[in-house]
């Protein structure tokens, strides 16, 4: 039978509800009884003891919030009772052990990617078409539609059909195209992707974004790029050469490269883009899939739209995941800076020396200060849904997302736009912003980005894949078209947070293996948001 309560953490004075609870039922809990002095949803947390105002709240071992009333044993601690507060941090104190997990299940599997010469190997065949300024953002869209249109075959009922149906009052099956063209390139995608920056604002956000795109173009998953650039804008092609040649100075990955002011006419540009790029597609579709080393995979570790019970199903479920490969010899890349918040002293002494330590903490305090700035702060970063849920503190929350990155030494900590060299734990500074932050794994060299939620999240990434991985069982029979692995049977007791890591693994190396597809890919959930940190001019 499942249980009703659970402590996340020894220390920890409040108590998750894993079951709606009924007001004042008497509730056998280590030893002693807890009655709710209301009803309680599942998700959210009840006090273990009476608080006065000002006295700590702790979760997951760490302080999440202070008492902002008088709180009463059993009663829901609410954003009204209680306020975020985390404790303050100058500095690496100390170092964390670590004991490896056993790996001897996968230490010599294998999977089948695409092999690069500088020695990445990707997931993915895609050859990406993007602008360098969004004037050029409608050119991508028309390429967009002419490349798909005659290179990829319609697998599904298109929702044109289904209107069309409507319109001339037959069904769909009457309306649908029952001879789909041939797939005349069966071993790589086309994809294409458009961007608000590149031009406009400050120079410093062009810089960025150059070095976000070398990052997608020196991604593995990638085989070569079509770019399409303007002319006048700020960020000019010799800016996005500069950060690939420094991101990657070996690389021998096909890049063409148009500017429209220099080529003349749309046409005449149209003409050279289609033909040059058919056959750099074609070619790079004779590159096939070889196995390799796990060690080879490159891991995102997210969440969004998250729940009470993220940090306690999926997001430790990940870290496991995150401690595996670790020990593989992989790479594993935690992001969202504001999710961290509250939990930097632990982080910074796992740091494997203190100039990554040092460097974590100026970007942490650098972009709270950015923040506050703006006139906000990092208690905001939960959202109407985080805190309906269960989350009522960014500090609360913080404290279950960076389960994520399990327990394994930090090797290495990286600026948005940098790229990851060093195999192990790495952190990344990204916005919380679920799509900004899938952006910026993927640019920083994630091959597969695993994203936890509880309440859904439908996006994708358009070259890496995006697993989706539930907290909750609900969520995946409400929703079962967006989510890929389920880890809501640790709170129904079906299984251990290990088991459905070690799931998740298995389901990695199907899905790098090109064996299995993402919900987020099988929906054409192809999301590109890069990060603009300063203001328009």
């Amino acid at each position: 039978m499942q249980n009703k309560l659970i402590k996340v953490n020894p220390a920890d004075n409040v108590i998750v509800a894993l079951q709606d609870l009924v007001q004042n039922e008497q509730i056998t809990f280590e030893g002693t009884t807890v009655s709710p002095t209301t009803d309680v949803k599942a998700k959210h947390k009840i006090a273990e003891k009476d608080f006065e105002i000002g006295d700590a709240i702790i979760m997951y071992g760490v302080l999440v919030g202070k008492a902002a009333k008088r709180v009463k044993k059993g009663e829901v601690v609410t954003t009204e009772n209680v306020k975020h507060q985390s404790e303050k941090v100058y500095g690496k104190n100390g170092n964390l052990g670590w004991t490896p997990p056993n790996i001897d299940r996968w230490k010599d599997k294998t999977f089948n990617g695409y092999h690069r010469t500088d020695g990445q190997v990707g997931t993915k065949n895609v050859w990406l078409f993007f602008p360098l300024v969004f004037c050029e953002n409608k050119n991508i869209e028309k390429l967009k539609d002419i490349f798909e249109n005659e290179l990829l075959p319609k697998k599904e009922v298109s929702y044109k059909n289904l209107l069309r149906s409507l319109i001339e009052e037959k069904s769909v099956e009457e309306v649908t195209d029952n001879s789909p063209k041939e797939n005349l390139l069966d071993n790589i995608e086309v994809k294409f992707i458009n961007h608000q920056g590149g031009c406009g604002g400050i120079r410093q956000d062009s810089e960025l974004l150059a070095k976000l795109l070398a990052g997608y173009v020196n991604n593995p998953n990638v085989a070569g790029a079509t770019v399409l650039s303007l002319g006048c804008q700020n960020l000019q092609i010799d800016i996005f050469q500069k950060a690939l040649k420094e991101m990657s100075p070996n690389s021998d990955k096909e890049i063409l490269i148009y500017e429209q002011q220099q080529i003349g006419t749309t046409d005449q540009m149209f003409q050279m883009v289609i033909k040059d790029s058919y056959e750099a597609i074609k070619r790079a579709n004779k590159i096939e899939r070889k196995p390799a080393p796990l060690s080879k995979l490159s891991i995102g570790l997210e969440c969004g739209g998250s729940d009470g019970f993220s940090g306690i199903s999926a997001n430790p479920a990940l870290g496991i995941v995150s401690d595996i490969f670790a020990a593989l010899g992989g790479k594993t890349i935690l992001a969202e800076f504001p999710e961290l918040c509250g939990v930097e002293q632990e982080l910074m002494n796992r740091c494997v020396d203190e100039e990554k330590a040092d460097k974590f903490l100026t970007l942490m305090k650098a972009f709270e200060k950015s923040v506050v700035d703006a006139g906000s702060g990092f208690d905001m970063n939960p959202s109407p849904g985080n805190i309906k849920d269960g989350l009522i503190t960014d500090a609360m929350k913080s404290a279950g997302a960076s389960k994520k990155g399990g327990t394994s030494p930090i090797v290495d900590v990286l600026d948005y736009g940098e790229y990851i060299s060093k195999p192990g734990l790495n952190l990344l500074n990204t916005p919380g912003n679920d799509a900004e932050c899938t952006t910026g794994l993927v640019g920083a060299g994630a091959t597969v980005v695993l994203f936890t939620t509880g309440l859904g999240n439908p996006m994708g990434n358009p070259i890496a894949p995006v697993v989706k991985i539930s907290s909750n069982t609900a969520l995946i029979n409400r929703m079962s078209d967006i989510i890929d692995v389920n880890a809501g049977t640790v709170i129904t007791g079906e299984k251990t947070i290990t088991e459905v890591g070690a799931e998740i693994v298995d389901y990695i190396i199907e899905l790098a293996s090109g064996n299995v597809e993402t919900k987020a890919d099988q929906l054409k959930q192809d999301v590109f948001i890069p990060w603009k940190r300063g203001v328009s001019l």
